[in-house]
This record gives C-alpha cells, sequence and structure tokens, in this order.
C-alpha cells in the first residue's frame, strides 16, 4: 500500500483524501515508479471540480505531472530500465508516492534536471514551449502581453519569450509579483487590479498593441484581452484560472481586426511520440542552458495537497508548486 490522494466526489480542496492504495506490477507497456515530486496545477482543479471530466469515472487520484525513478517494467517496453529516472504529464494518478505510467508517455530526464525542477516544469514547461514555437511563433521584435505573469506557466513564458527576442509585457496582480515578473525578463509589468490593462497597454506600445495576447485567465479578461491585439493578431486562450470565457460572437474578431483566436492544450501538441520528446528536449535545453529557471516557491507535503489547491485557486502563489510523497 502506497500514500495518495484521491476525489471520491466533486468539489472543492475539501474532497482532496488523503489515503493508501494498492499499485500493482505493470502491465504491458507499462512501467511502475516511484515518485520523487509531483506537480500541482490548475488542470488539477478542474478535474476535481468536473469541469474537465476525469476519463476514468470516481474516484480518482489527482494530480497530471509528476518525476521520479522507474523501479519495475512491463512486457514489451524495450527503451526503460529499472533506475532510469524519468517525468511525465499523463492525465491523473501523480498524486502518490508510486504509479503505473504509459512507457510511451513518459520521457528520461537528463541528469542537470532534479526530480523538483521536473515535477515543476513538465506541464507549465512543455505549455510554454508550444504556446511561443508552434501555436504563435514568437521572435525578434514580438510584443507579447502576458497575463499572470507572475504564475506558474507566467514566469516561465516571461523568460522564455524574452529569450526568443520579444518585448514582454505582463499582467499581476500585486507590486511583489511585478517585481518577480521583471526579474524573470518582463520588460513592462501592469497590476490589473489598479490600472486598466488596455490602456496601459496602448501606452506601452505607443498606439502599436500586441501582435499576441497569451491568457490563462479566461473569463476575468475577456473581451477585454482582445483590444490589446493589432489587426491580424492572435489571442491564445489556454487556460480559465477565473472561470470559462461564455460563448461569444464570431463577429467580434473581424471587428476588432481580423483576430485569430484559438483554445489550445498541450494533449494535442504532443500527442505523437516525437512532438512529445522534440518538446520536452527544448524544455530541457533551455533549462539546462540557463535561459529559463524554473522557480519552485512551494512545496508542500503529499498530505498537505488541500493546502496546495487553496493557495493555488486564492492567488497566493507564484512559481511552480510541487507536492513531495
Amino acid at each position: 500500500m502506497v500514500a495518495a490522494v484521491r476525489v471520491h466526489k466533486l468539489g472543492g480542496p475539501d474532497v482532496l483524501t488523503f489515503e493508501d492504495i494498492e499499485v500493482p506490477a505493470p502491465g504491458q507497456g507499462q512501467i511502475k515508479v516511484k515518485q520523487h515530486a509531483c506537480g500541482v496545477n490548475f488542470i488539477d482543479t478542474y478535474f476535481r471540480e468536473g469541469a474537465y471530466p476525469s476519463p476514468v469515472g470516481l474516484p480518482f487520484v489527482a494530480g497530471n505531472e509528476g518525476a521520479g525513478e522507474v523501479t519495475a517494467v512491463g512486457p514489451g517496453v524495450t527503451d526503460l530500465k529499472v533506475g532510469d529516472r524519468i517525468a511525465y504529464v499523463v492525465a491523473l494518478g501523480a498524486y502518490a508516492a508510486e504509479r503505473l505510467l504509459p512507457a510511451d508517455r513518459v520521457v528520461k530526464l537528463p541528469d542537470n534536471i532534479s526530480y523538483e525542477q521536473a515535477a515543476g516544469m513538465m506541464l507549465k514547461g512543455m505549455t510554454v514551449q508550444y504556446l511561443l514555437n508552434r501555436t504563435f511563433k514568437v521572435g525578434k521584435g514580438t510584443i507579447a502581453l502576458i497575463h499572470a505573469a507572475a504564475g506558474g506557466v507566467g514566469l516561465i513564458a516571461c523568460q522564455w519569450a524574452n529569450h526568443l527576442g520579444a518585448t514582454v509585457i505582463g499582467t499581476v496582480g500585486s507590486k511583489e509579483k511585478a517585481a518577480l515578473a521583471k526579474a524573470n525578463g518582463a520588460h513592462h509589468t501592469i497590476l490589473y487590479r489598479d490600472e486598466n490593462f488596455v490602456e496601459r497597454v496602448k501606452e506601452i506600445t505607443s498606439g502599436k498593441l500586441c501582435d499576441v495576447v497569451y491568457d490563462g485567465i479566461g473569463k476575468d479578461t475577456f473581451p477585454a484581452s482582445l483590444d490589446c491585439i493589432r489587426p491580424l493578431g492572435m489571442f491564445v486562450s489556454f487556460g480559465s484560472a477565473s472561470g470559462q470565457i461564455a460563448a461569444f460572437n464570431i463577429n467580434i474578431l473581424q471587428t476588432k481586426g481580423s483576430l485569430v483566436a484559438t483554445r489550445p492544450t498541450l494533449n494535442h501538441y504532443v500527442a505523437k511520440r516525437e512532438d512529445l520528446v522534440a518538446t520536452a528536449q527544448d524544455l530541457f535545453d533551455k533549462v539546462g542552458s540557463g535561459a529559463v529557471k524554473i522557480p519552485i516557491n512551494q512545496k508542500y507535503a503529499l498530505k498537505d495537497a488541500q493546502k496546495a489547491h487553496r493557495d493555488l485557486e486564492g492567488r497566493g502563489t507564484t512559481g511552480s508548486s510541487i507536492l513531495i510523497p
């Protein structure tokens, strides 16, 4: 029996139950992993509440990201062995001391990346990789607005976009978070509680507006985000920390400047094994070179998953949060 955090009924953080579970031997194409760290992400709260349906029904072990060591290999697994260090993003099952994983959805961890770094960056870091390189190609001269710039995705995105040559504008909720975003590559910060972010974007860009807006907030920043984008620019909605964006008349995109709007998700960008490996490798390269640092600003014991979710949803966190089994 091993410790895990399970959800038996949908709801708030209090439905996260710390208990023991049985982890069987790995089956065909599976590996068994002793986990050293588990990532905490907003998507975990969506599954917990039922905004995203659980693919395995109830009950389920929460969490979607982690890193650890292979302890057993099932039939048909040829490219992994006992003792290998691995990391992954797989729907559900992460908040546990041990777990089974499909071998084709994990990547080997380079020696220069720690388990804690990996657990704090696989979902967020690979999300930033595809957002900045594939959804919209950020480069020299790009003006990008990143909402929640001091959050887990935000701090990585600010560093990476800056590294690619973009002018980075970040919205934040406090002066402390503004300082953090600036220390991580944001050229300009906007205190969204005190300032009108659309007006500030117009001032900062001298009326040119942004080429792209990256929005993980959702309801609270839409449709105002569209007013920050130049004609033919792109609105990228990749999360909904404040609630889902309601259905809207698509003609608004024409009136705001023939804009492109997209709602991407990591699963589709790494569905093919080769894309998963390439995306992870680019992330490992950026972190390994020091171009992107992964700030693990909150660590919790596995049994304190409820507190981790409360802090995350209360916007009391910065950078990445992890659970230690």
